[in-house]
């Protein structure tokens, strides 16, 4: 995991205010999430993870935080929140 990103995360679960489960952080490029990409993700870098949540509005506190912390990926899925901070243009999406 790149430094930066985990200093970014700590920021963020301290401005939520609870506890983070991380489902998911570094994957290595040959992990099955990963090889099936024609290029690694963020999760490969080092620069991704994704937070386990119990109800909406952890998933609220989670995502606006991240938008104001500069996380510039971000997603939403079926009880967890993904962020990463991927070069270029900010994207969010729903998994």
């Amino acid at each position: 995991m790149q430094p930066e990103f985990l200093l970014m995360l700590d920021e963020l679960r301290a401005r939520c205010g609870f506890p983070f489960v991380i489902t998911s952080g570094y994957r290595d490029p040959s992990n099955p999430a990963e090889s099936t990409k024609k290029t690694p993700g963020t999760h490969a870098e080092g620069i991704a993870a994704d937070i386990k949540v119990s109800n909406g509005h952890q998933a609220y506190l989670i995502q606006k935080h991240a938008y104001e912390l500069g996380f510039n990926g971000i997603a939403y899925g079926n009880g967890f929140v993904h962020v990463d901070n991927r070069d270029g243009i900010e994207v969010t999406w729903r998994y």
